[in-house]
């Protein structure tokens, strides 16, 4: 062609598995002003022809020359384009951020999680005034059955746990107690540590994991069928229907299930005092046990289960309420249920050890 354009016209069948032509061969050391690719007589074809044309048209771009494409399929054209797209480069790893940001992002967020559960919290008392009354859509039914889940069925779990927690304690202090030649001491470490501690903290964590989680997930699931958007339309309050009767069985079995804790825990300490080398009679470490232990440290240890029961159900229901409509969302949900109950046992213990030691319990 005229004014240093070159033509160059491609027919026959085009194959990926076959030999085919180069745009090198085509070009050469010609340095064409414009580049015409027409189709001629053009066969078959797959993407070898778009690969030739992408070829094409990066070398014109490279040598500043104009490219032109005629007379191909548009589904050609189609191909070679999205070649031709340059591809995305990753994006560069951020640094560390700024210290104040990241403290002020961390400050708005914990603001943010205090006034939803203080909501919920605040939405729960109403609740229970509204039942009082005669008001609240409370279903008893649902209560009983959330309570079968997570007491009885609960209880090998709760069980296995709290026997191997006794065993884990009994050996532990025999390490300390044999050095002074008191190995009898040894029942007033477990059953101090079991029944004031040990026995309704495994409950609780056992629960966090098992129960809080499948509260959140239940929860986040209606939440991502618009359940709960249809009960609210039917005038149907989800704190009455939903939340109340899962926080109100954690709160009525875990004093249960924390006895039950206590029982496997001392039973597991006293598995081991009376093996070798302490060979402590049985009846003798539970008369040493009935010395040290009273009721105050009893009540304690229920006290502190309820209280943990009522911060479980709380946790999973507030993640619950809180999760994204989608099904990652439901797995955030059940996630951040465990991590919330978790460290709400473990602050409620730490304040009541505090409030108990000051009132002398």
């Amino acid at each position: 062609m005229e004014d240093g354009a070159m033509l160059i016209k491609l027919g026959g069948d085009w194959r990926i598995t076959e030999r085919r032509p180069r745009w090198s061969d085509a070009v050469r050391n010609q340095q064409p002003t414009k580049v015409v690719v027409r189709a001629d007589r053009l066969g078959s074809w797959d993407s070898s022809l778009a690969l030739y044309l992408q070829c094409a048209r990066a070398w014109s771009e490279a040598n500043q020359a104009g490219c032109v494409i005629e007379g191909f399929p548009e589904a050609v054209e189609k191909l070679t384009a999205m070649l031709s797209k340059k591809p995305v480069q990753p994006a560069k790893p951020q640094g560390l951020p700024n210290l104040f940001t990241a403290l002020g992002g961390a400050i708005f967020k914990l603001w943010a999680e205090t006034k939803d559960l203080a909501q919920l919290v605040g939405d729960c008392v109403f609740s229970v005034g509204r039942f009082f009354r005669g008001h609240a859509q409370f279903r008893w039914r649902d209560c009983f059955y959330e309570m079968q889940q997570c007491g009885a069925m609960a209880l090998p779990i709760v069980g296995l746990i709290s026997f191997l927690v006794g065993v884990t304690l009994a050996y532990t202090g025999s390490i300390v107690v044999r050095q002074y030649g008191g190995d009898i001491w040894i029942a007033d470490m477990v059953g101090l540590a079991v029944i004031r501690e040990m026995g309704p903290m495994m409950a609780a964590i056992v629960l966090a994991g098992r129960t809080g989680a499948a509260y959140a997930a239940t929860l986040g699931n209606m939440k991502a069928n618009e359940e709960i958007d249809a009960l609210s339309t039917l005038g149907v309050s989800p704190i009455d229907f939903l939340v109340m009767p899962r926080i109100a069985a954690l709160f009525f079995m875990m004093p249960f299930l924390a006895m039950y804790s206590n029982c496997l825990g001392l039973l597991g300490g006293m598995a081991i005092a009376a093996a070798p080398p302490l060979n402590i009679p049985t009846n003798l470490y539970w008369a040493e046990t009935q010395t040290i232990v009273d009721l105050s440290d009893i009540n304690t240890g229920l006290i502190k289960a309820a209280c943990f029961g009522l911060l479980i159900g709380v946790a999973g229901c507030l993640r619950g309420l809180q999760a994204d409509r989608s099904a990652a969302g439901v797995g955030q949900a059940a996630t951040a249920a465990v991590v919330t109950g978790i460290l709400l046992i473990i602050v409620a213990d730490s304040i009541a050890a505090v409030v108990f030691n000051i009132l002398g319990w």
